[in-house]
């Protein structure tokens, strides 16, 4: 009989740039569990442990830091996941390249993570054996590690053809390899029509679930702003075009990328926990919840006004006097999470950084 797994609902913090604090993730767990999430994904792009510098040793207190978020998430009754970014492994997974996978695995396994991803995204990917390769690493990596579950991010987890302008043209019959010799209970990554995904059609996801021979797990990038057109909007807005019962039925879960900001971003995060409890709200009325119950009530009133110009116009549009009356607005309540993330986005502290890409 084939395992029917729970839909997993979650967040990834899996983006380039500033990355959340300790305190933020620790506080998440509850955010989480409050709103129906199932999963917390620990991969932000600049930890150079699990990516570009992942055959180095991790500093032990890096270790224990997230052994202990692990163990918080789960006394809330989450599931904590981390990802691991073998970097271009596949190019030569040599007896060095099994020994390195092998040390990181044992640090993975002090983490104890319930979840294990591992993320080939962001890696030059046009060599004829790539899913054969990566294959490879899987199973050294199930053989390896302590982990209950596996996820995969593909190279090529988009049909979107800017993947193939950045990292090369996807080998031939590649998706179809690698999903129909994965294990099947490992779950795939994947972000729709695009890397940014307005929607995922029925057809779509139909199509793409025979060529992964299972259900996408999808890689929700909204309302992630880490690229150098987002890094200037606060993406404020309610998620929309999500059909639950239809994804429920066509995807394996739903994970949803956040900002920079992780207070901000629990604004439109709380619309999609509630879309997935079968809110009938429409954008605004699940905007409007969402302020109500996590900001103060002056202060909902004012992300509820500004947050089609905060998502909309750009930081790069906003003049010096606008900029300073949006700090005299908000200043009553200047100690507000929200409010300093805000004013450290107006000052320019997330602006987009070209070195992050490489």
């Amino acid at each position: 009989m084939v395992e029917v797994k729970p839909f997993r609902l979650g967040v990834v913090e899996g983006f380039f740039g500033k990355t959340w604090s300790w305190e933020a993730r620790r506080d998440y767990a509850q955010f989480l569990s409050g709103n129906g999430f199932t999963t917390y994904l620990y991969a932000p792009k600049n930890d150079d442990c699990f990516r570009k510098h992942w055959t180095e040793a991790c500093p032990q207190d890096h270790l224990d830091a997230l052994a202990s978020l692990a163990g918080h998430y789960r006394n809330a009754g989450v599931e904590f996941a981390l990802g691991l970014s073998p970097f271009e492994l596949y190019r030569d997974f040599s007896t060095a390249g099994k020994q390195a996978l092998e040390n990181k695995i044992a640090e993975i396994n002090d983490i104890n993570p319930d979840t294990l991803c591992i993320l080939f995204d962001d890696m030059q990917g046009a060599q004829d054996n790539l899913a054969a390769q990566q294959l490879k690493i899987m199973e050294h990596v199930t053989r390896a590690s302590k982990a209950r579950q596996y996820i995969l991010c593909p190279t090529y987890y988009t049909d979107d053809p800017v993947l193939e302008k950045h990292f090369g043209p996807m080998p031939s019959d590649y998706l179809e390899e690698l999903g129909s010799q994965l294990d099947s209970r490992i779950d795939i990554f994947w972000t729709g029509p695009k890397v940014f995904s307005d929607e995922f059609p029925e057809d779509h996801l139909s199509d793409v679930s025979e060529r992964l021979h299972r259900k996408p797990l999808l890689w929700d990038n909204y309302p992630v702003n880490d690229s150098k057109n987002l890094t200037g909007r606060l993406h404020l807005k309610a998620f929309e075009n999500r059909n639950p019962e239809e994804l429920k039925t066509l995807a394996q879960g739903h994970m949803a990328n956040p900002m920079n900001q992780p207070w901000l971003s629990q604004l439109p995060l709380f619309t999609l926990g509630r879309i997935y409890q079968g809110s009938e709200l429409d954008a605004g009325g699940l905007l409007e919840e969402a302020c109500h119950v996590l900001c103060p009530r002056v202060l909902r009133d004012q992300f509820l006004e500004d947050a089609p110009l905060l998502q909309e116009k750009g930081l790069e549009n906003f003049t010096e006097d606008e900029k300073a009356a949006l700090v005299a607005r908000y200043t009553p309540w200047k100690e507000h999470p929200m409010v300093r993330e805000l004013f450290d986005w107006l000052d320019g502290m997330y602006d987009f950084d070209p070195a992050c890409l490489t």
